[in-house]
């Protein structure tokens, strides 16, 4: 039986794959500003599952208080392309 697998290649293909991974976001943390394109977005407050954030241009004098998930948010850097400050 090993034989006929290691013939058609099924173990040796499953050992060659190697995953690939870009970069990795550090975790967020309180007090983090995430710089992308036109905004930028600044962390208050991490919690067990959501985060308290705030996200406005550069050099707005007010902006709003946001809360989404942790998820929500890492995806939403990834997708823009956030670098932190």
């Amino acid at each position: 039986m090993y034989g006929i697998i290691q013939r058609f290649g099924l173990i040796s293909g499953m050992m060659k794959k190697a995953s690939v991974r870009s970069p990795r976001q550090p975790p967020l943390a309180d007090g983090q500003v995430w710089r992308m394109a036109e905004t930028v977005l600044r962390v208050t407050m991490v919690g067990k599952l959501l985060v308290h954030y705030k996200l406005g241009k550069p050099d707005a004098i007010r902006v709003a208080n946001s809360i989404s998930s942790i998820k929500n948010i890492e995806k939403y850097l990834k997708d823009h392309k956030a670098v932190m400050v």
